[in-house]
């Protein structure tokens, strides 16, 4: 099936109806399903209403039960694929307003327990200072002042103790000059200060050595349950669990070559001393 990012909203009356079809052509009722599948007849009425898009193994569970195989089954699954996939585009995100998508993150960071980051070209709003989240969207017309401030008040998160925080950082992340030097030079400190947090572990890959993974996009993992991977135009949202295992994969590879603790701090004074040496 080719990926369209338009399409993925479709795909999701797709799936329920598919599912809807085959229940019926099996001459299944609702309740007969549930009760096949250990779910609930208010799951399957919202699966097949289109109210919840279910999980691939959901999926696999339902056209199994049905006796669902061949080409039919292999295109249902390749339609729940999709429709466990996301796509946001920066243009939608601005009409709507950045505090808008800051609202959105906040509840997903409510609801999660366990983040793993890997920033590969800048420092997310989580760890930055207020001058780099202004100049992060500095390009963005119109008074943001009320994004910056949603940014900001999100960070309270990493003092929740209930909750834990991986970053990973390449070096280019950390030392990209998106500021003036005497600024980038407080951001560093910023990142090791953050650091010190006793639910955050804050890792460098620095460019040296011999580094056999190659890293394409920024990427957020949270739990083991969604995954969003950042493009240059937009953020793909991943729920399908394959994909969430791909990235969770991933994160284990790069953060085998991630200095942490002290020997991160002391490289980040390092840097931070370069920066502030150029003022």
């Amino acid at each position: 099936m080719t990926f369209e990012p338009e399409s993925l909203g479709q795909s999701r009356s797709d799936l329920a109806e598919a599912l809807r079809s085959q229940r019926k052509r099996a001459g299944k009722t609702q309740t007969w399903l549930a009760r096949r599948c250990n779910m609930s007849q208010t799951k399957i009425s919202n699966i097949e209403g289109g109210k919840l898009t279910p999980s691939l193994v959901d999926v696999e569970v339902i056209i199994e039960a049905l006796g669902t195989d061949g080409p039919v089954a292999s295109e249902i699954l390749a339609v729940a694929r999709t429709a466990n996939t996301e796509w946001q585009d920066h243009w939608s995100s601005r009409r709507r307003g950045l505090d808008k998508k800051q609202n959105e993150l906040a509840t997903l960071e409510s609801l999660s327990t366990e983040f793993r980051f890997f920033l590969l070209s800048m420092i997310t709003g989580l760890l930055a200072t207020p001058e780099y989240v202004r100049a992060s969207i500095a390009d963005v017309p119109g008074d943001q002042s009320k994004t910056i401030a949603k940014k900001l008040e999100r960070q309270q998160v990493l003092y929740d103790s209930s909750k834990s925080f991986t970053f990973i950082l390449t070096e280019q992340a950390v030392r990209w000059p998106l500021l003036p030097p005497m600024a980038m030079a407080m951001q560093l400190d910023r990142l090791a200060s953050v650091s010190r947090i006793p639910n955050v572990q804050l890792g460098v890959i620095p460019l040296g050595g011999h580094i056999q993974e190659r890293p394409l996009n920024t990427f957020t993992v949270y739990d083991r349950r969604l995954a969003t991977v950042e493009t240059g135009t937009g953020a793909l949202i991943l729920r399908d669990h394959r994909d969430v295992t791909a990235y969770l994969r991933d994160f284990e590879a790069y953060e085998r070559f991630a200095i942490f603790g002290d020997d991160c701090r002391e490289l980040l004074a390092e840097w931070s001393m370069n920066f502030a040496r150029q003022r």
